[in-house]
């Protein structure tokens, strides 16, 4: 007899997920009808809302602003504690007391993408016009418009400049915007682990979970909250999959191997006989428990929407044309997903517009997720990049 396991229930209940999506554990920027978000898909978003988390604080003539962009998978929450799974802020080994972005020297700030579900107006929300949630009645977004959305908070916030801009993977995507599209407003940037540009084969993989959440059959076309349900199964395979392409073989050697997990004999079934089958599905479960299947959708399809050079007439160094900001380019030796032949495309369109860059190729078999483990090179030149860029700014010794 065959035994096939499917992926758990998420522990969350809908309830819960849902306060989190509208009344998130967080500040939270509220804008008006007076002040719609402009979408590149032609639709006005308004109301809308962005939730937010600030650490620091903001000196005197508000020029130490620190803005951090999260992943994909990520959220607000960087530096504290997460009020859904309980577990440290996601970005803890770079942002924090004694971490190159410390916060007694720098106001700190991280918001919640625009199409997210922890706060910010994503398909989780509840549609003003309707009274029910937007579902996939939620315009299309971009990265862009994730930007022109973080802009608009960071006027709310009174900040006319920032010191950096900081992100890695879909964080890195909107470093690059901020400084294409806002030059004159950002200091220094930091893009960690991106592109300019979704590859082809990195557009299949996203497909790959896009279609593994739609074919649940909880998903309902989207509508799944009408249900009282989630597409739990989907959306674990989903990451399960996106997972994969965050490691190296080299890691994933080193951590499983092909050891057994909790026998030494094979079960002749299709449960997790191997130890990494158990770390994927531990990994698919417990990311369903704090995130939104068309969330998912939403964020993965702004990605593969990305390319910067296609709104300068193909031409990547003339989006970065004149630009004054100082930039530092870092990438990882096993990043399949966001290889090091991206980042010297980037750092060869930022020399040919005579931009200040300096890059790094960071030795490491981590993989992808290098950018938010324990590497001490990458701690280093972070570190070395702000107080070189801090003293540019005229930021040290200065009080607050």
């Amino acid at each position: 007899m065959v035994g096939v396991k499917s992926v758990p229930s998420p522990a969350i209940s809908a309830d819960e997920r849902s306060h989190e999506v509208d009344h998130p554990s967080s500040q939270v920027a509220h804008f008006g009808t007076e002040q719609p978000l402009r979408l590149d898909c032609g639709v006005d978003l308004t109301p809308f809302q962005i939730a937010y988390q600030t650490y620091g604080e903001l000196n005197a003539d508000r020029s130490n602003a620190v803005l951090i962009c999260h992943a994909l998978t990520g959220d607000q929450h960087v530096a504290n504690v997460h009020p859904v799974t309980g577990k440290p802020g996601w970005w803890e080994t770079l942002v924090g007391p004694g971490r190159p972005i410390d916060p007694k020297h720098y106001f700190i700030i991280c918001s919640n993408v625009i199409g997210g579900c922890m706060g910010s107006t994503g398909p989780a929300s509840i549609n003003p016009a309707t009274g029910k949630v937007w579902g996939l009645d939620f315009p299309v977004i971009t990265i862009p418009d994730m930007v022109r959305a973080q802009a608009m908070l960071i006027d709310r916030l009174g900040i006319d400049t920032l010191f950096a801009v900081v992100g890695g993977s879909m964080g890195g995507m909107q470093v690059l915007q901020w400084t294409s599209a806002y030059p004159a407003r950002v200091f220094s940037a930091l893009a960690i682990a991106c592109a300019t540009r979704h590859s082809a084969q990195n557009i299949a993989f996203h497909e790959l979970g896009r279609q593994a959440v739609m074919a649940d059959p909880d998903w309902h076309g989207g509508g799944y909250a009408d249900h009282g349900i989630h597409p739990h199964r989907g959306l674990a395979v989903a990451r399960m999959a996106a997972h994969i392409t965050y490691l190296s073989d080299a890691a994933l050697h080193r951590k499983f191997g092909r050891r057994m997990q909790d026998r030494e004999l094979p079960t002749f079934s299709f449960d997790a006989d191997f130890q990494v089958e158990s770390y994927l599905r531990y990994q698919g479960s417990s990311f369903v428990e704090r995130f939104d299947a068309n969330s998912y959708l939403y964020l993965t399809r702004a990605m593969d929407y990305f390319d910067i050079a296609a709104d300068h007439g193909g031409v990547l160094a003339k989006a970065f044309a004149g630009i004054q900001t100082r930039f530092c380019v870092v990438s990882f030796t096993s990043d399949w997903l966001f290889p090091t032949s991206e980042s010297r495309a980037l750092v060869h369109a930022l020399n040919a517009s005579s931009a200040r860059v300096s890059f790094a190729e960071i030795e490491t078999d981590r993989g992808h997720d290098a950018f938010l483990l324990d590497v001490p090179e990458f701690f280093d030149i972070s570190r070395a990049f702000l107080q070189s860029a801090g003293k540019a700014r005229g930021l040290t010794g200065k009080d607050r």
